[in-house]
């Protein structure tokens, strides 16, 4: 399964292939690391005391906000700062670096201690470089046409009248029939190409997608769609994010350790709500 890089304002210029819906494996457990090994003055970083995150260029919004990660500002810059936080450095000891998308999961020494750039977790990427404990698990999301009732939509009672549609056998479906639970079976489709071309000739109200999916849909193929919302969680193992680092990389237990304390913390549900439910205009329907 492998992820789309998304802009959700202005051009979007460099992209690769689609987040997808399919299961993805859970990363394998990780003992914890004694606490004074995770202090800055004792970790292994490319940098003494700094820890040199990297990223794309350009960095998209709701990820990255003005294509600058420094800021803190988009969900994965402040996921990154969080991090280093956990970790014990301050915001003046993180330095950024830009890296290509691939040569980020390439085989090979690194020009940076982690890289956050919606990275899918995949045992494929696995045999090339370390993976964080996953710091997302990747939504499904409903978009619509502008001005029609299923774009007004504020609730799951609101869509259950709604005709929708999905990729076959993908998380979005079972995200349709688990969660919404429509009056009316779903449309279920081959691809997604056909599923966008039925929203836009109206054979369906309303498409359900990745979130990352439909943050570039909206923006860049369909001009009057909208993203009415997110779904919760279906059943099955999710499309997870993951913080890249080199292979047997010293760092990766206590990065992962530091993603664990910010999920059981809450930290991270509260910058997803930030800024992809309120930012980006996603929020989660119930």
């Amino acid at each position: 399964m492998s992820r789309r890089r998304v802009g959700l304002l202005g051009t979007v210029s460099v992209l690769v292939a689609v987040a997808g819906c399919s299961p993805q494996p859970e990363d394998p457990p990780v003992d914890p690391p004694a606490p004074d090994v995770c202090d800055p003055q004792q970790l292994d970083t490319l940098v003494p005391g700094t820890l040199t995150v990297g990223t794309d260029q350009p960095a998209y919004p709701p990820w990255f906000v003005d294509d600058a990660p420094e800021s803190g500002a988009g969900f994965e810059s402040a996921v990154a700062y969080a991090v280093a936080n956990q970790l014990g450095y301050e915001p003046d000891e993180v330095n950024w670096v830009r890296v290509p998308f691939n040569n980020a999961i390439a085989p090979g020494p690194k020009d940076f201690d982690v890289d956050i750039n919606q990275f899918s977790i995949t045992e494929e990427r696995r045999a090339a470089v370390d993976f964080s404990s996953p710091y997302y698990d990747v939504s499904q999301a409903v978009i619509a046409l502008d001005g029609t009732p299923a774009a007004a939509a504020t609730t799951l009672a609101d869509l259950r009248d709604v005709k929708l549609g999905a990729q076959v056998g993908t998380t979005s479906f079972r995200a349709i029939t688990e969660v919404v639970v429509p009056a009316a079976e779903p449309a279920v489709f081959n691809n997604n190409d056909d599923a966008k071309a039925a929203l836009r000739n109206g054979s369906i109200d309303a498409l359900v997608l990745d979130l990352p999916t439909a943050f570039y849909v909206t923006a860049a193929e369909i001009d009057d769609a909208t993203i009415v919302g997110q779904l919760a969680q279906p059943s099955g193992q999710p499309e997870q994010f993951g913080m890249v680092l080199d292979k047997g990389s010293p760092l990766t237990a206590c990065v992962s350790a530091a993603v664990d304390e910010l999920r059981d913390n809450g930290t991270l549900d509260s910058l997803q709500a930030e800024w992809l439910a309120d930012v980006a205009g996603a929020p989660v329907l119930s």
